[in-house]
């Protein structure tokens, strides 16, 4: 038993330099994706885009974004394919100059739509070789996977308050640096995965009648499951969108601050995020994925019925704890689904990534419906009860702990 154990010690080296890169090409996939609601108050005036429009514009690029997720997944379960990452950054790249230089609102949807197809790319393969490459430790990679993709959603707010709002739309165009830079990482990666892959059997042939236990349950016992987690984070990342979509207006009409105030908050709420999942993934090997699901429901509600009757103050420092609980439970829901399908790590990708943002690109279509109808205002008042759907997880039996 000796001789496996110190052979292993070189690999999980390796597979740590593997989790660090993915997680930066996961930080640089996810900027390029926040810049688009980033410079949602930019194209709002220059296109005179009414509410509905910018959220027709959500809903395009995340069922772009959703649609082959699955179907990728569930491909590159049977056949790794290490460099489609690599295709899908250059789509995105494609769609992040169209974004830059187009010339209306058709033009806008189909750039949107090439930033989240590359993203439908991106994801399920990044998150099968993360999990190939955790050496058991499967929260702590899902952390570290999450926190880029959590802290470059939180960083294109930013970029769009100091790069492009000031030089304009097309200083998006200087982005594309971003996009050679991870398909740079994207080829190196894939160069790696001859050194992940072995070193996932072993610990796959170990825990055999653990791991796999999940074969043998009934479709009822996994579809169930299944069901009420895509349930769940559905109801967080509708919440989160409302925040990405339309957060920066809700600011400016409530409390009259500037485009560049409203993105350093929407910062600091997105920044949160990253905060969150790496803590609830640690905690989940620790203290068990149940007990991270209920604190992340039972702890944000109470902050997020507060929060359309905040000042500003509190209204900042408000956002900050409610993303820093909610996110806190993704690399725990993850886990839990994968542990449901064992051996199917990039389709549990594919659907969690894919079908619950491309919903959640429904809801923020709708909740643009009702801000124009209705106002902004009412928009968060309805969104503060979204965190009592997960409610349903009482319904879940106990999480294994892989």
């Amino acid at each position: 038993m000796s001789t496996p154990a110190a052979s292993m010690g070189l690999p999980r080296q390796a597979a740590m330099s593997v989790l660090i890169a993915l997680s930066v090409t996961h930080l640089l996939n996810d900027m390029i994706q926040s810049l688009i609601p980033a410079i949602y108050p930019i194209i709002k005036e220059a296109y005179q885009l009414d509410y509905i429009q910018i959220g027709l514009i959500t809903l395009t690029f995340q069922i772009a974004a959703s649609l082959l997720q699955p179907a990728v997944g569930f491909v590159t379960d049977k056949r790794p394919m290490r460099y489609s990452m690599v295709i899908g950054m250059g789509i995105s790249l494609v769609g992040l100059v169209g974004l830059a230089y187009a010339s209306g609102y058709g033009p806008l949807l189909i750039a949107s739509a090439c930033v989240g197809l590359g993203s439908s790319i991106f994801h399920p393969e990044a998150t099968r070789m993360a999990r190939n490459a955790s050496g058991g430790r499967h929260g702590l990679a899902q952390g570290i996977f999450q926190v880029g993709g959590q802290t470059g959603g939180a960083i294109g707010p930013l970029l769009a308050a100091f790069i492009i709002v000031p030089l304009g739309q097309r200083s998006l165009s200087w982005f594309s640096i971003a996009a050679l830079v991870a398909m740079a990482l994207m080829v190196w990666i894939a160069g790696r995965y001859a050194l992940v892959a072995p070193m996932r059997s072993p610990v796959v042939k170990g825990m055999r009648g653990h791991t796999d236990h999940g074969t043998d349950r009934p479709p009822t016992a996994v579809i169930v499951p299944f069901a009420i987690l895509i349930i769940l984070l559905f109801s967080k990342n509708a919440y989160s969108q409302s925040f990405s979509s339309f957060y920066t207006f809700y600011l400016m009409g409530k409390f009259g601050i500037s485009i560049q105030e409203s993105q350093v908050m929407l910062f600091l709420f997105l920044a949160s995020s990253a905060i969150g999942v790496l803590g609830g993934g640690i905690l989940g090997d620790r203290i068990g994925r149940n007990r991270i699901l209920w604190f992340s429901i039972l702890g944000a509600l109470p902050f997020t019925l507060m929060l359309p009757y905040a000042s500003l103050f509190w209204t900042g420092v408000l956002t900050i704890v409610i993303n820093l609980i909610m996110s806190s439970a993704f690399a725990a829901i993850l886990i839990y689904a994968i542990e449901l399908m064992p051996g199917r790590v990039g389709l549990v990708g594919g659907f969690f990534y894919g079908l619950t943002f491309g919903l959640g690109g429904i809801a923020a279509a709708i909740l643009g419906a009702l801000a124009d109808r209705y106002g902004i205002d009412t928009v968060y008042y309805i969104c503060s009860f979204l965190p009592a759907i997960g409610l349903l997880a009482w319904f879940l039996p106990p999480a294994r702990q892989a």
